[in-house]
């Protein structure tokens, strides 16, 4: 199905084009490019017209440039544009312009990528939906989602991010939602806002695009809260909280099994209990916010919380998977794979789904905690104040990874402390004698750390 024709893209951009092509996709790297893909020549760590050769030759069915780079045929399906990366954004507006979609952005300190899959799981069944790629969530994960969907979507799904104040509004004005959720307010890029209020603040301002009469779906359990409220509350928007202490969307209680997590809430004063085939008490309250979430985009909350038993977390975010070391004997580990991102709330509720993980026989339950990044000048003490997390004490052996971990290590009791390495790579190497048969293993840090090298190597340690 043509996504672009020539014209349509020439007309949203402003740009021209030395011949009529169409564009299925559109793509800004050509290891995933597909045939028919606009390929759009961004400048990153490498400038992208130096691609556009080999993209047009891979089947790419046009490409966005600034001109004609050298080995292109003058003759060329190309999408001429004063800049790449404006032109990509005009490209985005003219999609949402044109679509009849009711749209939700989601942001959020921790949880807006498996929020965001959990509202795909729901929302796929009640309409064509269309929703961000990974985390494609900065400058230009969000006009790329823009520019990919397709007309006749009934649902659009886009997360946005921030590394910075001043990055949610002018993404969440060129998103223009229907609804704007935050999934929770946490330390994550202190560094940069010196205190969690700021972080709030810039959050909030997810509703800074919102649509006239639109819905903001916020948490009721936070700090703060009342930040989120009041600039909900400026910007005209209807608002829906959900947690603990809400009253439209109530959590009430959480249980944690070995491999799921049952929830009865209060859904608008209606008794409900729903099942995620993962456990997590934040899985839990994330996923009362998509059912709010359902509701304001005019979906159907009950079948909603059907399917949501039907989402899992991937790679990174909390996968749970088994290595199998023996199988004549049946002998096996199981890992949760966080290693994607941490700061300290994602970390505390990575351990209570520890905590609650049932071992096999003789086994354990083992941590590999490597930095959390980004936490401004009290990094160190908000590294060593979780060996007070009452789920970290419920660990069997937590090893750490990094200089910021070792002051978590320094502070662990005797009975748990592990080993300490100050590299992924220096832990890996002793890594196969530090696990076994039946253990339960978790391994969470931020991306920077590099500990997903660990679960590579756990992965490794099983039979071909």
């Amino acid at each position: 199905m043509t996504l672009w024709t020539s014209a349509e893209a020439v007309a949203a951009t402003g740009g021209t084009s030395p011949c009529d092509w169409n564009a299925n996709g559109v793509s800004i790297d050509t290891r995933t490019l597909q045939p028919g893909d606009l390929f759009v020549a961004l400048k990153a760590a490498r400038d992208g017209h130096e691609f556009v050769a080999a993209a047009l030759a891979a089947g790419a069915g046009a490409a966005m440039v600034t001109h004609r780079p050298e080995g292109v045929a003058e003759d060329a399906p190309l999408l001429i544009v004063d800049d790449v990366l404006a032109g990509l954004e005009a490209l985005g507006q003219a999609a949402r312009a044109r679509t009849k979609a009711r749209i939700v952005a989601v942001t959020g300190s921790v949880g807006k990528t498996s929020t965001k899959e959990m509202l795909r799981t729901v929302l796929t069944p009640q309409g064509k939906t269309h929703a961000s790629v990974a985390s494609y969530n900065n400058h230009w994960g969000v006009p790329l989602t823009l520019a990919r969907m397709p007309a006749d979507t009934d649902f659009g799904i886009f997360e946005i991010g921030m590394n910075h104040p001043g990055e949610i509004a002018p993404l969440s004005k060129q998103v223009r939602p229907h609804v704007g959720l935050v999934t929770t307010v946490a330390a994550a890029h202190l560094e940069a806002f010196g205190h969690i209020d700021g972080i709030a603040a810039e959050k909030a301002e997810i509703v800074a695009g919102l649509e006239p009469g639109g819905v903001a779906v916020l948490p009721a359990d936070l700090d703060t809260s009342h930040i989120l409220v009041d600039r909900a509350r400026q910007a005209g928007a209807i608002m829906i909280g959900f947690g603990t202490k809400a009253e439209a969307y109530k959590l009430g209680m959480v249980q944690i099994a070995d491999d799921a997590t049952i929830v009865r809430a209060t859904l608008r004063s209606q008794p409900a209990m729903f099942k995620l085939s993962t456990p997590g008490r934040h899985y839990a309250l994330n996923a009362l916010g998509v059912l709010a979430v359902v509701e304001a985009l005019g979906g159907d909350p009950g079948r909603a919380s059907v399917d949501l038993a039907r989402w899992q977390p991937y790679a990174g975010r909390g996968l749970r998977e088994t290595v199998v070391l023996d199988a004549a004997n049946g002998r096996a580990l199981d890992i949760f794979d966080d290693a994607y991102n941490a700061n300290p709330t994602s970390l505390a509720a990575a351990l209570e789904v520890l905590a609650a993980a049932k071992p096999g026989e003789r086994g354990r339950r083992i941590a590999f905690l490597g930095d959390m990044l980004e936490l401004g000048p009290d990094e160190m003490a908000v590294h060593a104040a979780m060996a007070e997390n009452e789920h970290l004490l419920h660990m069997d052996v937590v090893h750490t990874v990094g200089p910021r971990m070792a002051h978590l290590h320094d502070a662990m009791p005797t009975t748990i402390k592990g080993e300490h390495a100050e590299t992924a790579d220096a832990m890996v190497a002793q890594l196969s004698g530090l696990v076994g048969p039946g253990d339960v293993v978790l391994v969470k840090g931020s991306n920077g750390s590099r500990v997903s090298q660990l679960v590579d190597a756990l992965r490794n340690l099983g039979q071909r």
